[in-house]
């Protein structure tokens, strides 16, 4: 799909060299198209790796669109070069008059603290409710879902006992066969990377909310909120192949307690390969959200949206 986004932003040549298609701002102006317009609140600290990510599922689609970049005002990114945050990204306050098509609210690596003692939380909860009324769809994930549910519909968050780390088998809970699964498989894969879960019975007590994919092993994996305007999503089907052996080997070099991710090194041994087991899944849950929830159902004029 061609992506609208500056041709210096570093997640350009990254995709190009995985022969990933992305258009840069100046080509799609020649594109007599209304771009679909979405916005990412980016709260992860290694912001572009994120970027790739998730530009690397954006770009699997015919359909055009503008990338917004957004970080919660006056947060200072420790793991970012502050260049690159001047460069890309702007804050709530310049794009609150503006309307969007989708947006994506990433994860945090903020789990161990309440809630109120977030820096950014008041901010946030004011995006979330924002979001509501100015954005067609919106994809919260793993950190920001739980979050979302928890201001939105009052429920808990639960820390685990351990972390919740590697690729897990899931299966489609929504018997309706929801879109947002149209090709998927009986059973697919999703990395999952938390400290933290929401409980299928907190949720099943809310009439507002629909569980569609769960896993045995991990849990709630996607709810669905009005209509589809709200997905919320527990694991990281945008990851990049050697993210997890990344989280590792960096909680081993610190000396933290982690155990190897489950399923995902060959015979769950870290000096093997990586198997990757959930690639085509993820392109597949971009590209039906993009279609069925963004493309689908947003106003030709953007200014409609409410």
């Amino acid at each position: 799909m061609p992506v609208k986004v500056p041709a210096s932003l570093p997640a350009v040549e990254s995709l190009r060299n995985e022969n990933i298609f992305v258009m840069d701002e100046h080509r799609a102006n020649t594109q007599d198209i209304r771009p679909l317009r979405i916005l990412v609140l980016n709260l992860m600290p290694l912001k572009i790796l994120t970027e790739t990510d998730l530009l690397r599922l954006l770009s699997n689609s015919p359909l055009q669109i503008e990338l917004d970049l957004i970080i919660p005002s006056g947060h200072t990114s420790r793991n970012t070069p502050q260049e690159h945050i001047e460069a890309f990204y702007r804050e709530f306050h310049e794009i609150r008059t503006h309307n969007y098509d989708g947006m994506i609210i990433t994860g945090a690596p903020v789990e161990h603290l309440d809630f109120e003692e977030v820096d950014y939380w008041p901010e946030l909860v004011e995006i979330f409710d924002w979001a509501r009324t100015h954005v067609t769809s919106t994809l919260y994930i793993c950190w920001a879902a739980v979050a979302a549910l928890y201001h939105q519909y009052g429920i808990p968050k639960h820390m685990l006992d351990k972390k919740r780390f590697g690729v897990f088998e899931h299966y489609i809970a929504d018997k309706s066969r929801n879109p947002l699964f149209r090709g998927f498989d009986d059973v697919f894969y999703v990395p999952h990377s938390r400290h933290c879960e929401v409980r299928r019975e907190d949720i099943e007590k809310i009439p507002a909310l629909s569980i569609l994919s769960c896993s045995d092993e991990a849990g709630v994996y996607i709810a669905m909120a009005r209509g589809g305007r709200d997905f919320y999503i527990m694991g990281h089907s945008e990851y990049a192949p050697n993210t997890l052996d990344n989280e590792y080997r960096r909680d081993l070099n610190q000396g933290l307690p982690i155990e190897i991710p489950q399923n995902y090194y060959r015979n769950d041994n870290p000096d093997n390969e990586v198997i990757v087991r959930w690639r085509s899944h993820g392109n597949l849950l971009f590209s039906n959200w993009l279609n069925y929830f963004v493309y689908q159902l947003t106003p030709y004029d953007i200014n409609k949206i409410k």
